[in-house]
């Protein structure tokens, strides 16, 4: 019991969403398995009727630490909701759901305060006691507690999507990961194998001023909280999605190459162009974006993103400029600076 409790003190210590998820199946396959049997934390995604399984964390009896998928892939490559129909049923009741074995599977619902999307499954060698189920059930309520209060101080309170302040801890993952750099110039080379590398977009609403004073600042947060909607209906689950502040949205996200990247922000720009805005019409935004360096900081990311995003809205607004093109049509001259600092805001 002792070991249970230091466990959660420290699960209760951690900031970070994926570690949060490692350490929370690690804890159940040494707490509640006793090291025997195999934990996984999967999550439905996609659109209703095109959902797969994407599993976050799992760890099992042959594996000394947690796994999970890579959520950059092709989605359409994970099984569908129907693959696994006892997870399919554990979402559509929201209850916990046990087969009997060998492996015995037990199927716990997670996120029952809104749509059940989430589960926590464990094989082992027999059914779960009444009592391991019920410690179980709390111990998820303390997780989902935990997740609630990351969001809470993640979150920008209008749109609730990810504030300027949980930005550098994940600026700095994205960095360490980003094992071979984005060379500006060179537009059309893949860059990181299978994995892709990341880039950083910056997102600024065209002439919003004219919202707020033509239609008051209540129709112009009504224009931020859709357009937070469509970018999370555009983008992937894992993508990081901003608000920065006024305007101005920021993505950081996985890509294969430069092609990809291009591909994925025109569609969001198109998205908000094709969009009815109620009262207002039509919105257009101007995008800018840049690859991340592996030696990078939010600086110096920033400040190429900028201009790309900075010329767009100079040369019409309504598009998407890529500053390795501007580098590579001469429109920008690269002005490589090396530090050894990391800086942040």
């Amino acid at each position: 019991m002792q070991q249970l409790l230091n466990d959660l003190a420290d699960l209760s210590g951690l900031r970070d969403r994926d570690a949060l998820d490692f350490a929370l199946v690690q804890l159940f396959r040494t707490s509640i398995l006793g090291d025997h049997g195999s934990v996984r934390l999967v999550r439905a995604i996609g659109q209703a009727h095109e959902q797969h399984w994407l599993i976050r964390a799992q760890v099992h009896t042959s594996h000394d630490a947690p796994t999970r998928d890579v959520v950059w892939s092709d989605w359409s490559h994970l099984p569908k909701l129907s693959t696994f129909p006892k997870r399919e049923q554990a979402i559509t009741s929201g209850k916990v759901i046990c087969t009997v074995g060998p492996p015995c599977t037990t199927i716990f619902p997670m996120d029952t305060q809104s749509s059940v999307r989430s589960l926590l499954e464990m094989e082992s060698d027999h059914p779960l006691s009444e009592q391991v189920l019920s410690m179980t059930r709390t111990m998820l309520r303390m997780y989902q507690n935990l997740l609630g209060l990351l969001d809470y101080g993640e979150k920008d309170a209008l749109t609730e999507l990810l504030n300027r302040k949980s930005f550098d801890s994940a600026f700095v993952r994205a960095a360490v990961e980003q094992d071979t750099p984005v060379i500006e110039g060179q537009i059309n080379r893949r860059t990181v194998g299978d994995g892709g590398c990341y880039w950083l977009t910056m997102i600024d609403i065209d002439h919003f001023k004219r919202v707020n004073d033509n239609f008051g600042h209540l129709i112009g947060d009504e224009v931020l909280l859709l357009l937070a909607r469509l970018m999370r209906s555009t983008f992937r689950l894992n993508d990081q999605l901003y608000r920065f502040g006024g305007e101005e949205f920021v993505v950081l996200l996985r890509c294969a190459d430069h092609a990809d990247i291009a591909s994925v922000m025109e569609r969001f720009r198109h998205a908000v162009e094709e969009f009815a805005f109620p009262q207002v019409g039509t919105i257009t935004v101007s995008v800018g974006f840049a690859g991340l360096r592996a030696d990078d900081t939010p600086d110096l990311a920033f400040d190429r993103a900028d201009k790309a995003v900075y010329y767009a809205k100079a040369h019409g607004r309504n598009q998407v400029i890529s500053y390795a093109a501007l580098v590579q049509e001469g429109e920008l001259t690269e002005v490589v600076e090396h530090t050894t600092e990391t800086s942040f805001f």
